[in-house]
């Protein structure tokens, strides 16, 4: 319930939405966390691994909102995505999205 991203009037749930930017072809791992927003609540900024080999695309950003808006909705789309080496895990390999928050 913790993860759960309250935006414009919208409970949405992470996993919805790393499972939608996973079918980017450049995107290797996703996770999605809500950051806080004086407007809506929450924005949705999503955190993103690039496959090996691949090469963040000039309009990478905005094609990773549309596969969302495809597949979850108008309403779920990342409002930010940051490409990272690697994402912070545990050592069982969860993603810790805590510390994404904690970093912004």
């Amino acid at each position: 319930a913790d993860d759960l991203i309250k935006t414009s009037g919208y409970r949405v749930g992470p996993f919805e939405i790393e499972s939608a930017i996973l079918h980017h072809p450049l995107v290797a791992e996703a996770a999605a966390i809500g950051k806080p927003d004086g407007m809506k609540g929450q924005i949705i900024k999503a955190f993103v691994t690039l496959k090996p080999g691949q090469a963040k695309s000039p309009n990478f950003e905005q094609e990773i909102q549309d596969v969302v808006r495809e597949r979850v909705g108008n309403h779920a789309f990342p409002r930010e995505v940051v490409v990272m080496d690697v994402l912070p895990k545990t050592e069982s390999g969860k993603i810790q999205r805590f510390k994404l928050r904690a970093s912004g």
